[in-house]
């Protein structure tokens, strides 16, 4: 977009100019995560998953045995947010808490059998909703994409 860029919101709203807005990655990032973010809820709402809680189940999927903690620092949530999603999860039958076995004062998280099975199926539905999103990108530049985002990482 140009410096005095306007896009319009909705037909029955005025234009709006966004000014620097355009030009920060930031806010760029932002607006791209919440189309991203409404898509998903779109595709997943109906089986109760938020794009959060399914960070988490595949974070245990593919690290079985981790902590709450470790699965909360790996995905940069806040541990009190943490376990809510646990308890969700586990009250859905998904993941389940066990006794760590290297450390007594914490449980390790491991899929369930239906969990198993659940994922399976709700990751090929992220899939497909992803790849209509990338329908928006040109040939090679969703891999250019996230490589760039992997250096904020």
């Amino acid at each position: 977009m140009g410096v005095a860029a306007k896009k319009t919101i909705s037909p029955e709203e005025e234009p709006v100019n966004f000014g620097v807005l355009d030009h920060m990655l930031g806010y760029k990032l932002r607006r791209a995560q919440l189309t991203f973010f409404n898509s998903f809820s779109a595709a997943c709402s109906d089986l109760g998953i938020s794009p959060g809680l399914f960070g988490v189940l595949v974070v245990v999927k593919e690290n079985p045995g981790l902590t709450q903690t470790a699965v909360a620092k790996a995905l940069a949530n806040d541990r009190s947010a943490m376990v809510g999603a646990v308890d969700k999860l586990e009250q859905m039958k998904l993941i389940e808490r066990r006794p760590s076995k290297k450390d007594r004062r914490s449980y390790a998280l491991f899929m369930t059998r239906y969990g198993l099975e659940f994922i399976e199926k709700l990751t090929q539905r992220v899939r497909e909703q992803e790849e209509q999103l990338y329908k928006l990108l040109k040939p090679g530049e969703k891999e250019t994409l996230l490589s760039i985002l992997d250096r904020f990482d």
